[in-house]
C-alpha cells in the first residue's frame, strides 16, 4: 500500500511472508502479476468495492459500518463484490444479497486479471479454533457455529481446536496504519493440508494478544483511533488466500473473561457491533457460506459463469487510497470512483495520475457514488447530468501537420 506520493517519491508499506521449514511457498512474483485484460463484457454491471482494511477510514473502518452504503451501491448494479472489512459487524452480517464476498487479496488479484471467482451455492466452510484456557470462549464459538447451522443452514464439516496457537499480534506502521505480526502457521498448515478435501472455505477464531488498554482506549475514543485488529486479520487471510487460493476470514477471540467485563458504556454507533458481540464469528460464517471459488487456471477462467477483469465495470474506493488494486484498474480501463467523505490516513492524489479522459471521477459522498455508478451503467457521461454544462471548443487542425499534395 502506498501511505504517501507526491511527484518525486511513493511511501510504501507492505506485508513479508517468511516461510519456514513447511515449504508453503507464495509463487514467486504472485503479487505482483498482471494480465491486462483484451475486452469488456458489458452484458452485466458489476462493481468492486474496497475499503483498505486498518487505514482508519471514517465509513468502514470499525465494525461492518460500510455495510449500509454496500447496500446502496448494490441496489445499482447486478453484483458487488466487496471484501469481509465492508461488512463483517461482529455477529452481524447484513451484506447485500447480490454481494459477492471475497478476501482482500483476491479482489485485489480479480482486478489485476490473475484470478477469477465463480458464484457458488453453499460452500462447505471449516472452522478452526485457538486453543483457549476458558472454555467459555471455546464455547461461545461452537455455540455460535451451531447457531449459524440451525438458522440458515451453513455446511460445517467440522470444528477443529488446533494443537498450537497461532499467535497474532496488532501494532501500528510509521503511518499510524494498523498491521501487526502473525506467527505459528504449522499447524494451521497441517490441518488445512490434511482436511483439504473436506471443505471449500475456512473460518479462523483466534486470540489477538492485545494490551487490555487498547480496549479501552479504542473504545473511549469516538472512532479517532484506528481499529487495532483489522489489520493483522487481513495480514493472516492474505496468506491463507495467496498459498490456498481459498475463501478464508478471521473472527477474533476475546482474550480473557476480564476483557469480556470491561464497562465501555454507549459507544460510538460505528462500534457498537463489537460491544454486543461476544464470537465475534457470526459474521464470518455468513460471509463465508457463499464466498465465490476462486480459479486461478487461466483456461478455467474463460469458462461461462467465472468473472474475471474483463466483468469489472467500476472499482469504488475512498479517496486518496492507492495501491495494486487503483493502478490496476488505471492500467485496466476501468473507471474508478474516489469518494472524499470516506477520510483516511493515506495521502495521495489520485488525480495525479495518467487516467484516461473520464475514467477517474472525485465525487464527495456515496449518494453522489451512486449516481455516477447509475450514470455509468447507463451509458451517459456523468457530467451531462451537472450545471453549468461547457460548450466543447472547436480545434482547429494542427499547422504542423503536413498537407496532401494536390491532385491533378
Amino acid at each position: 500500500m502506498i501511505t504517501e506520493s507526491n511527484q518525486d517519491s511513493y511511501n510504501c508499506e507492505a506485508t513479508t511472508y517468511q516461510a519456514g521449514e513447511d515449504a508453503h511457498l507464495i509463487s514467486s512474483g504472485m503479487a505482483l502479476e498482471f494480465r491486462k485484460r483484451q475486452s469488456e463484457n458489458t452484458g452485466r454491471f458489476n462493481v468492486a468495492m474496497l475499503i483498505p482494511t486498518g487505514i482508519g477510514a471514517a465509513i468502514g473502518g470499525h465494525a461492518g459500518d460500510a455495510t449500509p452504503v454496500a447496500q446502496l451501491l448494490a441496489s445499482v448494479c447486478d453484483s458487488l463484490i466487496i471484501h469481509p472489512n465492508v461488512v463483517n459487524a461482529s455477529d452481524i452480517n447484513e451484506m447485500p444479497a447480490n454481494a459477492h464476498y471475497v478476501e482482500g487479496s483476491v479482489l485485489c488479484r480479480l482486478i489485476m486479471g490473475t484470478v477469477g471467482i465463480q458464484p457458488v451455492r453453499g460452500n462447505r466452510v471449516l472452522v478452526l479454533l485457538h486453543p483457549h484456557s476458558d472454555r467459555i470462549f471455546t464455547d461461545l464459538a461452537v455455540n455460535a457455529v451451531n447457531a449459524a447451522r440451525s438458522s440458515y443452514g451453513l455446511n460445517c464439516p467440522r470444528v477443529i481446536e488446533m494443537d498450537r496457537p497461532l499467535v497474532m499480534r496488532p501494532d501500528y506502521t510509521e503511518s499510524e496504519r494498523a498491521a501487526g505480526s502473525v506467527e505459528g502457521f504449522e499447524n494451521l498448515f497441517y490441518l488445512l493440508d490434511k482436511y483439504r478435501g473436506e471443505y471449500d472455505a475456512v473460518a479462523i477464531a483466534s486470540v489477538i494478544s492485545t494490551p487490555l488498554h487498547y480496549y479501552s482506549d479504542y473504545f473511549c475514543s469516538d472512532g479517532d483511533i484506528v481499529n487495532p485488529w483489522g489489520g493483522v486479520e487481513s495480514m493472516l487471510t492474505h496468506t491463507i488466500s495467496s498459498l490456498y487460493d481459498l475463501p478464508s476470514a478471521h473472527a477474533p477471540m476475546l482474550e480473557s473473561q476480564a476483557v469480556l467485563d470491561i464497562e465501555t458504556g454507549v459507544v460510538d454507533p460505528r462500534m457498537a457491533a463489537e460491544v454486543i458481540s461476544v464470537s465475534f464469528l457470526q459474521c464470518v460464517l455468513k460471509g463465508l457460506q457463499r464466498s465465490p471459488k476462486i480459479i486461478r487456471d487461466p483456461e478455467a477462467m474463460r469458462d461461462l459463469g467465472v468473472l474475471t477483469a474483463r466483468d469489472i465495470s467500476c472499482l469504488v474506493i475512498p479517496d486518496g487510497c492507492l495501491g495494486l488494486p487503483t493502478f490496476a484498474a488505471l492500467e485496466q480501463g476501468i473507471p474508478v470512483i474516489a469518494v472524499r467523505e470516506n477520510l483516511n490516513l493515506m495521502k495521495n492524489d489520485l488525480e495525479a495520475l495518467p487516467w484516461a479522459s473520464g475514467q477517474l471521477h472525485i465525487v464527495e459522498n456515496y449518494w453522489e457514488a451512486s449516481g455516477v455508478l447509475s450514470a455509468i451503467r447507463t451509458g451517459i457521461d456523468p457530467s451531462a447530468v451537472r450545471r453549468p454544462l461547457q460548450s466543447i471548443p472547436l480545434e482547429q487542425t494542427p499547422t504542423s501537420l503536413s498537407m496532401p499534395e494536390q491532385l491533378h
